[in-house]
């Protein structure tokens, strides 16, 4: 089945770290550019962090800079988010999305790095922060 798989979220205390993984199955990830999003209850769904296909240029929202780093694996299935200095505000079911572009180089700045997940999504993983 053709599908992303994300998992690694969980309860954490204030200030600790969570690494979530997204998984494609059935497909690699090498041509598409991946992102992170999350919804909280009541409000509406945020880019997190974003990484482009190629080159790699990431995005990263205002809220987690200099916190959460996102990354592929060599293995070209996995992306990962590593969330460090875990906040309660970072509470949220955290998804994967990934839009196909194709066998070329592909630059980016800001949130033109994200997807629109036209093509995938990921069915979340809830990461609780709370002491």
């Amino acid at each position: 089945q053709v599908q992303l798989v994300e998992s690694g979220g969980g309860l954490v205390q204030p200030g600790g770290s969570l690494r979530l993984s997204c998984v494609a199955s059935g497909f690699t990830l090498d041509y598409y550019k991946i992102g992170w999003f999350r919804q909280a209850p009541g409000r509406a769904r945020e880019g997190v962090a974003c990484i482009s296909s190629t080159t790699d240029n990431t995005y990263y929202a205002d809220s987690v800079k200099a916190r959460f780093t996102v990354s592929r694996d060599g293995d070209k299935k996995t992306v990962y988010l590593q969330m460090n200095g875990l906040k309660p505000e970072d509470t949220a079911v955290y998804y994967c999305a990934a839009d196909y572009l194709g066998p070329k180089i592909y630059y980016c700045d800001n949130d033109a790095c994200c997807p629109t997940g036209r093509d995938y999504w990921g069915q979340g993983t809830q990461v609780t922060v709370s002491s």
